[in-house]
């Protein structure tokens, strides 16, 4: 599978689209072994999650911001912390709910473009 370049990548425009990005981190993240649901993490646990996730998906990376947003608006709780605590101020909770649905969007995705594949 070839690699997208950097200009090929497709802005994140709307925040469906974000929110979409940002639900298939979680999942992303989830399937990697960690626990997700009722942890509070820094956003830099997230931050690799988010960018592979852009990169499955051929979107540009969310910044900081828009992760945040995205992430709220889908029902997890984001908190600020002083900018001298971490170079990503924020800690994001989600909670069992949201955890399973990050869980199942990324399964079918995968088992989306295994078929495409086939």
């Amino acid at each position: 599978m070839e690699q997208p370049k950097l200009f090929d990548r497709k802005k994140v425009k709307e925040t469906a689209q974000a929110e979409r990005l940002a639900l298939y981190a979680l999942g992303e993240f989830q399937s990697r072994g960690l626990a997700l649901a009722g942890r509070e993490l820094p956003l830099d646990r997230l931050r690799g999650a988010l960018r592979r996730a852009a990169e499955d998906l051929e979107v540009e990376e969310l910044d900081d911001e828009s992760a945040v947003a995205a992430l709220s608006s889908l029902g997890a709780r984001v908190r600020r912390v002083p900018p001298f605590v971490a170079k990503h101020p924020y800690r994001v909770t989600a909670n069992a709910q949201l955890a399973e649905r990050a869980r199942r969007f990324y399964e079918e995705q995968i088992a989306g473009a295994r078929e495409k594949s086939d």
